[in-house]
């Protein structure tokens, strides 16, 4: 099992840019938690209404909920901000760290940015997610939420705020953009991201085969495998 922690610099962030992605780590019985370090008070709705519909996504999203405590529009990549997301990272154990891409217009999704690479500088895997306010941005890695598109939805669709008062909370365009990055990746549905650092982690996941494989009909896979000439 892994510890996932995804960092939002606001309420609804973390679902746009990962959502389906810690709905897919969760059916695969990974923990997740997610540090929202602002309470977007700059954003439409007021701070009530926005606490209670990032609590309502997380639920949908079986995760654990942590806030930064920061202002939004008003904290920078700087030694606190560092050190308060080193320690939940660290408290968390965190294995996996989704974060917004740094090429952004939205000085808050740079600083989460720039904050959380400095304190995730130990850890093996640290992937970029991309918002709406991204620039240029370039996935290499995909994670097919094919299965989880839906709850990512049903998640976004909590911060009922955004989406009635932001144009960059807009349901179908999120459904559309992971039907692009599952074309990018082929596969159906997904959700793109660039890898700060990436580490695939091969160990076992069940027993081990048996060494004789077999496949249609019965016959072992050096059946079907062509005579040596």
């Amino acid at each position: 099992m892994r510890s996932v922690l995804a960092i939002g610099a606001h309420p609804d962030d973390i679902e746009l840019g990962c959502g389906g992605a810690l709905a897919a780590h969760r059916a695969a019985g990974d923990s997740v938690t997610m540090l929202v370090l602002t309470g977007g008070q700059n954003g439409p709705g007021d701070r009530d209404a926005r606490r209670i519909e990032q609590e309502d996504a997380a639920r949908v999203l079986d995760a654990v909920l942590v806030w930064g405590g920061l202002v939004d529009c008003a904290f920078a990549s700087d030694g606190s901000t560092v050190n308060m997301i080193e320690h939940v990272i660290d408290a968390v154990g965190a294995d996996v760290v989704y974060v917004h891409a740094p090429d952004d217009t939205h000085q808050d999704h740079r600083a989460a940015a720039a904050a959380t690479l400095s304190a995730a500088r130990r850890g093996c895997t640290v992937l970029h997610y991309r918002s709406p306010s991204t620039q240029q941005f370039h996935p290499t890695v995909f994670v097919d939420i094919s299965e989880h598109l839906d709850r990512k939805i049903d998640a976004l669709g909590r911060h009922r705020s955004q989406v009635q008062g932001s144009l960059m909370v807009d349901l179908e365009v999120t459904r559309a953009s992971a039907r692009h990055f599952g074309a990018m990746a082929r596969v159906r549905y997904a959700e793109g991201f660039t890898p700060v650092r990436f580490v695939w982690d091969l160990s076992p996941v069940r027993p081990e085969a048996p060494a004789t494989l077999t496949a249609h009909g019965g016959r072992s896979l050096a059946d079907r495998l062509p005579a040596a000439a």
